[in-house]
Order: structure tokens, then C-alpha cells, then sequence
């Protein structure tokens, strides 16, 4: 089982000692997994790791911990941590879940959600549109995670978005995938238009519902791909 070396691992992170370590090392291997930079199969080491970022081994031991809870990565005792395959059973258990909470959270918004949310919405979905029209499916990607974010945050429920960042990790790797596929980023843009009208208007079964549709739209866009889970794996 090869390590990934330092030269393999993207080192666009500058650790701020002033903030939770472990904290931003979480936060920058998930990112690496979930745009595929660190592909499932490879493996991970804390040494190589802390070395990189200039850290000790116990925030990377952490971060570790962190993401084997959320499914994207694997810890075999006495034999090292790799990134976790894509499991599609994880990716139906996640969207479940997902789909009950954000549901719900957008009916609320819809009934609920003040002028400055509102605002905050309308500028997210302008810097979409921007991303979209220059093909930038990673900036998309994080204005696409923002936008439901806002939506949490507009009716504080700040703990449910920790409970969705938690189980959807799986997910995230699939949507990213499937975003370069023609058409589909378009889609997601159109829907969350229609979703933001529909709260800005105050229509909670309509938001709901364009969630809803929103959501497993996830189902088309895998079926539309070919998913070769061995292709990522080296």
C-alpha cells in the first residue's frame, strides 16, 4: 500500500497556529478528497502528512478520526489509513437523510427567513451564474454548498447543517464528479433559482417540493455517468 508523498498532495494550506489544528487539517484533506486530488485507495501517512503542513502528528491523527466518521476515509490498525472507496450504499443512506432535513429546512425558510438571508441568497446565486458561465465547477461546487448553507443559516438551524456536512461526505465526491457533465451545472443553477422564488415568495409546499426534486436530481446525473469505481483507485 503506497503512501502518498508530499509532492503528490496539493500544498495550497497555510495552517494558522492561531485556530484549531486539527480543525483545518479536517477541513483541507476533505477537500482534497472530495475533488479527487487524493483518489480512494490512496494512502494516507501522518508523518508524511504532518511534514507537509508543518504540524505534529496528533491534529493529523484527529483530522483522521474525523473523516473515517464521515465515510471518506478508512483506518485499518496496524496497517495505515487509506481514502475510502465510493460506497453506494453510504450515497442512498446520505441523500435519505439529506432530503428529510433540507426539506424541512427550506419549508421553515419559506415562512421564516428574513431580508438579510434573502440578500445573502440573491448574491450567492449572481456569483452561480458567474461561475457557471466561465465553467468553474469547483467555484460552483463551494457556491452550490453555500447556498444550502444560507438556507440553514437564514432559519438557525446551524446544528442541522453540522448533522448534513457530517453524513453527506460520500455525496459530495459523486456531485462533484458529475458536475462537468454537460448540462447538468446549468440544471443545479435553474433549480436553485426556482427554490430561492419560491422562499423569497413565501410558498413552503412549492420550496419543498423543488427541493425534493432538487435533491434526486443526484439519481439522473449517476445514471448519466459511468462510474468506474476502479478508475479511481491506485
Amino acid at each position: 500500500m503506497a503512501s502518498a508523498n508530499l509532492k503528490e498532495i496539493p500544498q495550497d494550506i497555510d495552517i494558522n497556529k492561531n485556530f484549531p489544528v486539527a480543525h483545518q487539517v479536517h477541513n483541507y484533506l476533505r477537500q482534497q478528497i472530495l475533488k479527487l486530488n487524493l483518489k480512494p485507495g490512496k494512502a494516507l501517512s501522518e508523518k508524511e502528512l504532518s511534514l507537509q503542513l508543518g504540524v505534529s502528528r496528533t491534529p493529523v491523527r484527529e483530522a483522521f478520526i474525523r473523516l473515517s466518521e464521515e465515510g471518506l476515509v478508512d483506518i485499518f490498525p496496524q496497517r495505515g489509513t487509506i481514502v475510502a472507496p465510493i460506497r453506494m450504499g453510504e450515497i442512498k443512506e446520505a441523500q435519505f437523510l439529506r432530503e428529510i432535513l433540507e426539506t424541512a429546512i427550506v419549508r421553515r425558510a419559506a415562512v421564516g427567513i428574513g431580508k438579510k438571508s434573502l440578500s445573502l441568497l440573491k448574491m450567492n446565486l449572481i456569483h452561480q451564474e458567474k461561475a457557471l458561465e466561465s465553467n468553474n465547477f469547483i467555484d460552483f461546487m463551494e457556491l452550490d454548498e453555500e447556498f444550502h448553507h444560507l438556507l440553514c443559516q437564514g432559519v438557525s438551524f446551524n446544528r442541522a447543517w453540522r448533522v448534513i456536512q457530517a453524513v453527506k461526505g460520500q455525496l459530495d465526491r459523486i456531485r462533484f464528479i458529475g458536475l462537468p457533465q454537460p448540462g447538468h451545472a446549468a440544471l443545479m443553477f435553474h433549480q436553485h433559482t426556482t427554490i430561492f422564488k419560491a422562499v423569497e415568495n413565501g410558498y413552503p409546499d412549492v420550496a419543498a417540493n423543488e427541493m425534493a426534486k432538487h435533491l434526486t436530481e443526484l439519481w439522473a446525473s449517476i445514471e448519466r455517468m459511468t462510474l468506474d469505481e476502479s478508475s479511481f483507485n491506485e
